[in-house]
């Protein structure tokens, strides 16, 4: 009976010191991985990495993980050729493939959203123009144009796509003329825009864009996704 319970007493000493390991290691390894994660994607804020799964060092020794858990803020991207930047990027990466030397790290599939603020997105937009948001789930945008020496403002209420699987299209649903030739179709010129959105991870696909108060929310997809090397 004694030696029984010294077997156990060892065996909880040993599965509590292998827990402790385990833990230990898994919290360098995600602050290794959020710093090459923020050299690779060049991001300007904070980078979060989380690694699911217990024991982690079973997963470590077959060189697979789950699933990893990425959060970069300030990720910078262009929009139409003009520098943008992502204000937050999320994603959850799955079947996570460990490169020899772990100097590396690809993910199966991935799926997340990005973030884009009205005013970052409005730096990728022509001058004299604004966008915000213009409830239910639509933008208000305001241009400026010139007609015949006088300087006219209009806002329109506009609805946003995503085209040809990487393109942002901004459209106004109506464009007051007031009675001036031409007044239509150059407030259009400023409001209703493009913008293919690049410099995301390699891997990653735009899916959908939906409107929200606080900015753009997009649903990003991708397939064999670095995610360090």
């Amino acid at each position: 009976m004694r030696a029984l319970r010294i077997l156990l007493i060892t065996a909880v000493v040993l599965g509590g010191l292998f827990v402790a390991a385990d833990r230990l290691l898994l919290s360098y390894a995600e602050q290794e991985a959020a710093e090459k994660v923020r050299a690779r994607q060049g991001a300007s804020g904070t980078t979060e990495v989380s690694i699911a799964g217990f024991p982690f060092l079973t997963q470590v020794a077959g060189k697979e993980l789950e699933r990893v858990d990425v959060t970069v803020r300030g990720v910078e991207a262009s929009a139409g050729g003009r520098r943008m930047v992502i204000s937050e990027m999320s994603a959850a990466l799955r079947d996570v493939r460990l490169g020899g030397g772990f100097s590396s790290a690809t993910a199966t599939t991935a799926t997340g959203t990005a973030r884009i603020s009205y005013a970052d997105l409005a730096k990728a937009v022509e001058e004299d123009v604004t966008v915000a948001y213009g409830g239910n789930g639509k933008v208000k945008v305001t241009g400026t144009v010139d007609i015949g020496g006088r300087t006219l403002s209009r806002s329109v209420v506009s609805t946003v796509s995503l085209v040809d699987g990487g393109t942002i299209r901004v459209r106004a649903d109506e464009v007051p003329g007031e009675g001036i030739p031409m007044l239509e179709n150059l407030i259009r010129q400023k409001t209703d825009f493009d913008r293919e959105i690049s410099g995301l991870p390699q891997g990653m696909e735009l899916e959908k864009v939906q409107v929200e108060e606080g900015g753009f929310v997009i649903t990003v997809t991708g397939r064999n996704v670095p995610l360090t090397g």
